[in-house]
C-alpha cells in the first residue's frame, strides 16, 4: 500500500502539484505551480497515477545523478498525492544494480565542504555571462537519452512500456507525456499515428493574456518543425483547474469537438464548467459515464468534518488492501473548512486493477452520517438501481418516508 506524498532530496524534488493563490486561497491541485517553474532549469518528469509514481520516481532520481541536472518529479496534488492505492513495489535489491555510483561520488565531491572551500555564485558581467549560460546545453541534450535508459530498465523489472511519450488508441487516442522538460519534441512527433488529422491539447493551468497555455505552445512548436506542419490542426483546452473533477463525459466532449470542421471548432476551450461569460466551455453529455469494471465495488460515504468518517474509511480500505487479494482505491474529498465541513469518501475495491481517476458517480453503496445532507446535497443521485443507502438519523419510519421519497 502506498499513500504518496511529496519531499525533496538533494537535487531531486518530488512535488504534489497545487494551485498558487490568485484571487482566492485554494488548497487543492492543478499544474499551475509546476508550470511556473519552467524556467528554473529543472528537468521535469510527470506521473499520472500512484503506480506510475512508484515506478518512475526511481527514474527521476537515477537520471538526476547521471545527468547532473536537477529534476522535478511531479504529479497531481490531492487527486494522486492523497489517493490510497494498491501498487506493485520494486524491491531495493532490484534497483541497486542501476545506481550510478560514480556519478553519486562526483555529486558528493561538488557539495559544500568546509574542508575544501570553493567559491560559487560570484558576480558576472556581460562579457562572460552569456557564454557561461550556453555551457549548460550539453547537459540538457543528454537528459532524454538518460531518462530513456532508466525507463527501459524499469520496464524490464515491471513488464511496463514507459517511454518519454506514450500513445494509446486506435481510431482515436491520447498522448501521455512523461518527460516535460526538456520537451521531447522528436519523441512526441514519433508517437503520433501517421493518420492523425486533429489534436486537442489539454492544459491543467491558466496563463492569462497568452496565445496558448504551456503544453499547447510546446505541441504547436514541435509540430511546426515536423512533417505534420500544415497537415494537422491543433486546438487547446483547459481542464481540472483547482482539482475540478475530470470525468469521461468531458473527454467525449473534446473528441466531439474534434469531429467538427476546423472552422467550426473552438480554438481555445474549457471542459468541466459552464463558462457563461466568455463562452469557452464545451457542451458535454448530461448523463454521467462510468467505465469502472462492473465487478468493482464502489462506495460513497458522506460525512461531517471531524466525525470520523474519513478516518474510518482510510482504515477500511487499508485493511482490505493489506489483508486480501483485492485491488483497492481510496480518495477523500474535503470541504475547505475540513473540521465542520463536508467530506466525501470514495472507495473502490475489486479483483481487477482500478484505473478510474475520477470521483464515484455510480455507487453500489452510499452512506450519509448527517441527516441534514439529504436536503442539501445530491447524496443518492449516483446510487445504482438496487444499491444500498445507509442514513444515520433520528427520524422514525414515517419521517423517513416523508423526507426521503421526494429526493429521488
Amino acid at each position: 500500500m502506498v499513500h504518496s506524498r511529496c519531499f525533496n532530496h538533494n537535487n531531486l524534488y518530488r512535488i504534489s502539484r497545487t494551485t498558487p493563490h490568485d484571487s482566492e486561497y485554494v488548497q487543492i491541485g492543478d499544474h499551475s505551480d509546476v508550470m511556473a517553474a519552467r524556467q528554473t532549469g529543472f528537468a521535469m518528469l510527470a506521473e499520472s497515477s500512484v503506480q506510475e509514481i512508484m515506478d518512475l520516481s526511481a527514474v527521476a532520481h537515477l537520471a538526476s545523478f547521471d545527468s547532473s541536472v536537477p529534476f522535478i518529479n511531479f504529479f497531481d496534488g490531492f487527486r494522486t498525492s492523497h489517493e490510497i492505492q494498491k501498487v506493485e513495489m520494486i524491491d531495493q535489491d532490484e534497483l541497486r544494480p542501476l545506481i550510478p555510483y560514480d556519478a553519486i561520488k562526483n555529486f558528493r565531491k561538488r557539495a559544500m565542504n568546509p574542508e575544501h572551500p570553493t567559491i560559487s555564485g560570484t558576480n558576472q558581467n556581460s562579457d562572460l555571462y552569456f557564454q557561461q549560460r550556453e555551457t549548460i546545453n550539453a547537459h540538457y541534450e543528454k537528459v532524454p537519452a538518460i531518462v530513456k535508459k532508466y525507463m527501459s530498465e524499469i520496464n524490464k523489472l515491471r513488464g511496463t512500456d514507459y517511454a518519454l511519450v506514450n500513445y494509446y488508441g486506435v481510431k482515436v487516442g491520447f498522448v501521455n507525456i512523461h518527460l516535460y522538460r526538456p520537451f521531447p519534441a522528436e519523441d512526441f512527433v514519433a508517437a503520433l499515428p501517421k493518420t492523425v488529422k486533429s489534436i486537442a491539447v489539454l492544459d491543467r493551468t491558466k496563463e492569462p493574456g497568452v496565445q496558448g497555455d504551456p503544453l499547447l505552445l510546446d505541441v504547436q512548436s514541435a509540430l511546426f518543425e515536423s512533417e505534420y506542419n500544415g497537415e494537422v490542426t491543433v486546438t487547446g483546452g483547459r481542464y481540472g483547474i483547482g482539482s475540478k473533477d475530470f470525468v469521461p463525459n468531458q473527454v467525449i466532449a473534446v473528441f466531439n469537438e474534434l469531429k467538427k470542421p476546423y472552422t467550426d471548432q473552438k480554438k481555445r476551450f474549457t471542459v468541466g464548467i459552464k463558462d457563461d461569460i466568455t463562452g469557452t466551455s464545451l457542451e458535454q453529455l448530461g448523463e454521467s459515464l462510468d467505465f469502472t469494471e462492473s465487478s468493482t465495488f464502489q462506495g460513497e460515504f458522506w460525512g461531517f468534518g471531524s466525525d470520523g468518517t474519513v478516518g474510518a474509511n482510510k482504515s477500511a480500505i487499508k485493511l482490505i488492501g493489506n489483508h486480501t487479494d483485492k485491488y483497492v482505491q481510496g480518495y477523500f474529498a474535503y470541504d475547505s473548512k475540513k473540521s465542520g465541513g463536508l467530506t466525501v469518501s470514495h472507495l473502490r475495491f475489486g479483483d481487477k486493477p482500478i484505473t478510474s481517476t475520477y470521483l464515484i458517480t455510480a455507487s453500489d453503496f452510499t452512506s450519509c452520517s448527517t441527516q441534514a445532507y439529504v436536503k442539501q446535497y445530491p447524496v443518492v443521485q449516483g446510487l445504482k438501481k438496487g444499491g444500498v443507502f445507509l442514513l444515520n438519523t433520528v427520524w422514525n419510519d414515517d419521517g423517513l418516508e416523508e423526507r426521503l421519497c421526494p429526493i429521488r
